[in-house]
């Protein structure tokens, strides 16, 4: 007696077709889902970034100096000096000019010039003659001399430190 299985070869490939369909719908919905973790991954990373760029901007150290109804705004870097200008502040101080490209002021406190760079200042820079305890803000290219230290940088209004005089009022922005 001869046994056969209950089965016709049109159900095997209806099985067949069938299981086939199912592999493919679960690759495609993991297809589908790395995309959109992709998507999310991307869209955290642009919110991280936004968040840190916030955090940057907020933690700038920036300064204006007013003088003769004009403002210059510097920003400051992240040495010893320049974090210790910026405590000092608000300050209400007398500028005078020196030479025929700065214009200098002294600052209450000496700074600690540990781990500022030393300047190579041009027109803009914001620097500390260490030897001389002034603060000079540069209208003209200058430099490096020794003691020279460097502050910062002008982000606008550079144009006018040329024309301070007098009595200036130094601010944190």
């Amino acid at each position: 007696m001869k046994i056969t299985p209950e089965h016709s070869d049109g159900k095997k490939w209806m099985l067949i077709c069938l299981g086939v369909f199912l592999l493919i719908f679960l690759a495609i919905g993991c297809i589908e889902q790395n995309d959109m973790d992709q998507i999310a991954i991307g869209n955290q990373s642009d919110d991280e970034q936004d968040e840190a760029s916030q955090e940057e901007e907020e933690t700038r150290m920036r300064i204006s100096v007013q003088a003769n109804g004009e403002t210059t705004i510097f920003e400051l870097n992240d040495g010893n000096a320049a974090k210790e200008l910026y405590e000092q502040l608000p300050l209400t101080i007398d500028v005078e000019d020196y030479s025929n490209n700065e214009k200098i002021f002294y600052p209450p406190k000496k700074l600690d010039t540990a781990n500022t760079p030393m300047a190579n200042a041009k027109s803009g820079t914001l620097a500390y003659y260490a030897p001389w305890g002034d603060v000079v803000m540069f209208y003209d290219k200058f430099g490096s001399a020794g003691g020279l230290y460097e502050l910062g940088n002008v982000v606008s209004g550079g144009e006018h430190i040329k024309n301070m005089s007098g009595t200036i009022i130094i601010e944190k922005v």
